[in-house]
């Protein structure tokens, strides 16, 4: 009975985190009509990280971090937090949400061919076959135009797939977890990674702060307290309930809501060639994630 109910609250906060993230996408793309991505989502981070620090600390867990683990605590802030929301978010610019959305969740399929070499796993038929739809569904995704693209949407598809590839890199080199609670482990590295484009926002994007609009700041506010506040809490919870696997796997519903939603709230165009790209690219996602 209990494992039955844990299950039960297991796939309510796999929603709760799925939805969460998934909304994120349009709203960042609305807020960034009025705030540069560096400022915007550093300035969010910053304000998640102090919220949960206030979080765990009432749960009397410490924010002391042993000294040895320093090293592998920045670089995991690097991979997880400046490389897959910095260059996710200023990758926003330039593509739109299904095209970001679509093109980070691949990470998966980038952590399998990393797995080769830092891990000798070598890829299996099923493997291969995961990267072939993968690459298909991004292709048939950017094939609106022909595969023309201009200097910005280079520049766009460019920071997508990096944030996607250097978010693999880690999950692969970061697979030893670091000796302290996961909600510290969090509060520090979406502290230090946002505090970073934060600064490199006001050096370098010269933002307007008075810019912001009743929607933009209804947006920030969404962006702070829900996928950077209690998606987080909701995942944790996730895991702790469900199977690594089915957690992972149900995570694939964020690029499928994302693209939805943005349609809905964007106008952005979800035809026959969206939902077969979206088909075959997560199609190849879960292959690779049940290597993982």
């Amino acid at each position: 009975m209990d494992s039955q109910r844990d299950g039960t609250i297991g796939f309510l906060c796999l929603g709760v985190t799925a939805f969460g993230w998934a909304l994120n996408w349009p709203l960042m793309k609305l807020l960034l009509q009025q705030w540069p991505p560096l400022f915007a989502r550093g300035l969010a981070g910053i304000c998640a990280a102090f919220i949960l620090a206030t979080l765990a600390l009432s749960r009397k867990q410490t924010l002391v971090v042993p000294r040895e683990v320093i090293p592998r605590l920045l670089f995991a802030t690097f991979t997880n937090v400046f490389a897959w929301m910095g260059l996710g978010t200023v990758a926003m610019k330039y593509v739109t949400v299904g095209e970001g959305a679509l093109l980070a969740y691949t990470m998966p399929i980038w952590a399998m061919l990393f797995a080769w070499p830092v891990l000798r796993t070598r890829p299996s038929i099923r493997d291969v076959a995961g990267l072939v739809l993968g690459v298909a569904g991004v292709a048939l995704l950017l094939s609106g135009n022909g595969l023309a693209f201009g200097a910005d949407k280079l520049l766009g598809i460019a920071l997508a797939l990096s944030c996607a590839i250097l978010f693999a890199l880690g999950n692969v080199l970061n697979r030893k977890p670091l000796p302290m609670p996961p909600l510290v482990v969090v509060v520090w590295q979406v502290g230090l990674g946002c505090a970073a484009m934060l600064i490199l926002g006001v050096l370098f994007e010269r933002p307007d702060v008075t810019a912001i609009t009743p929607l933009g700041l209804g947006c920030f506010v969404y962006m702070t307290l829900v996928p950077m506040g209690v998606c987080y809490v909701t995942w944790f919870e996730t895991l702790r309930r469900l199977p690594p696997t089915s957690a992972s796997t149900g995570m694939l519903m964020v690029p499928v809501i994302g693209v939805v939603s943005a349609a809905i709230i964007l106008g952005e165009p979800l035809g026959l060639r969206e939902v077969a790209a979206m088909a075959l690219t997560l199609g190849g996602v879960t292959l690779a994630l049940r290597r993982a």
